[in-house]
């Protein structure tokens, strides 16, 4: 198999690509040590057609003799479609190091959910069940930014694009025949949005778990969140090197004011209590602490607690499950327990009564909802009744 290590190699590659009708595509990273994904390897492969085994490659985006800029022209190219398997992080790391998307993508996961293969179907089940394959995962977990790349990984990595050949077109050809096209256009509009990526230090703090409905402590929770969000992204570091949520939550709730009071801390890392983390706990703390109290935040749907009819809960349950059965497609694709509580409190903001889950389950769920249906069971199956 070829390793591309120049841009003209690359190029090259990628003028054949736009010849044809779909190029596969993965990457290996790391991250462990990193807030933003090293980009180690991008492995690519070709169709197999009119007598050709399909070229596939590696490309080395650690080559010092190598752009990937003829790889994000050939994402804007049009007439050749993107395939990916489980495509987020990949293009996590497209969007952050080059400001683009594939365009347009297919991704083979939200595809195989679709197409009935269960919910957050993993790519080796797809190889077994489609490809008839087996794959050999030794090198999953190897260190990817070493040089030279051994054989092994190689021969792992470049397995990550040949058979995706074979899934692609089978699901591809399953969703022309049932009309979903669009229900995996509008999942993947999801991962083609720039806000998907996006982690503003002053939203951190929504991501935080925690029980308590206090204003004044969801303040410091946020000052925090916001001051550590910042510091890792600066320094390109992960959050849990600065300090864990279980700091963060003990450092809101005993609200230090000093170096000593760090000092204190039980779960604070030793390196965060001296220096610039350090001085940042102490300034995050005293801005929470300062906060008027008309500025408080407050957690979401306070002070509107959800009034859910259990009884219609349950019935939406048993719908969905129903429907998910006659549409082929995992019951969590279309809602989750939350949505299902949220419509049986009379709310109308869920993505289960919008687009194609409309279509599926959640059209029927409204008319539930209303008293316009019931439920029947009949030869085994639950049916609709009107009212």
């Amino acid at each position: 198999m070829q390793t591309i290590t120049t841009t003209d190699a690359l190029a090259a590659f990628c003028e054949k690509a736009k010849l044809e009708p779909y190029v596969t595509l993965d990457t290996e990273f790391l991250r462990e040590r990193t807030y933003w994904s090293k980009l180690c390897l991008v492995q690519m492969a070709l169709p197999v057609r009119d007598g050709s085994d399909g070229e596939a490659v590696l490309v080395d985006p650690l080559s010092e003799a190598l752009s990937l800029e003829p790889l994000y022209d050939l994402f804007r190219h049009k007439a050749t479609v993107k395939v990916f398997h489980a495509a987020r992080q990949d293009l996590e790391i497209f969007f952050t190091e080059g400001n683009v998307f594939p365009d347009p993508l297919f991704d083979t996961q939200i595809a195989a959910m679709v197409c009935g293969f269960g919910e957050q179907v993993g790519y080796e089940t797809l190889v077994r069940k489609i490809a008839k394959q087996s794959l050999d995962k030794s090198s999953r977990f190897t260190d990817w930014s070493r040089r030279p790349l051994t054989e092994a990984q190689k021969k792992y990595a470049i397995a990550d694009v040949t058979h995706l050949r074979v899934i692609y077109e089978f699901l591809s050809a399953q969703l022309k025949r049932t009309g979903r096209e669009a229900w995996v256009e509008e999942e993947e509009a999801v991962l083609l949005n720039p806000e998907t990526y996006i982690n503003r230090p002053e939203e951190a703090w929504l991501r935080v778990k925690t029980r308590t409905n206090s204003g004044r402590f969801l303040a410091i929770v946020r000052a925090l969140a916001q001051f550590r969000e910042g510091y890792a992204q600066n320094r390109n570091i992960p959050r849990s090197r600065i300090f864990k949520d279980d700091a963060l939550l003990e450092l809101a709730s005993t609200k230090p004011g000093s170096l000593e009071d760090l000092g204190r801390s039980r779960l604070l890392l030793r390196e965060a209590r001296r220096g610039e983390i350090a001085e940042g706990i102490l300034t995050a703390v005293r801005e929470g602490l300062e906060l008027p109290a008309d500025k408080l935040p407050r957690p979401a749907d306070q002070g509107q607690q959800l009034q859910v009819d259990t009884a219609l809960a349950d019935l939406l349950r048993v719908l969905l499950k129903a429907k998910s059965q006659d549409a082929g497609v995992a019951a969590k694709l279309i809602a989750n327990a939350a949505d299902l509580d949220r419509i049986a409190a009379g709310k109308r903001d869920v993505d289960a009564l919008r687009g194609w889950r409309a279509e599926v389950f959640g059209a029927d769920a409204l008319r539930l909802a209303k008293g316009e249906v019931g439920l029947t069971a009949r030869d085994g199956a639950v049916e609709l009744v009107t009212l």
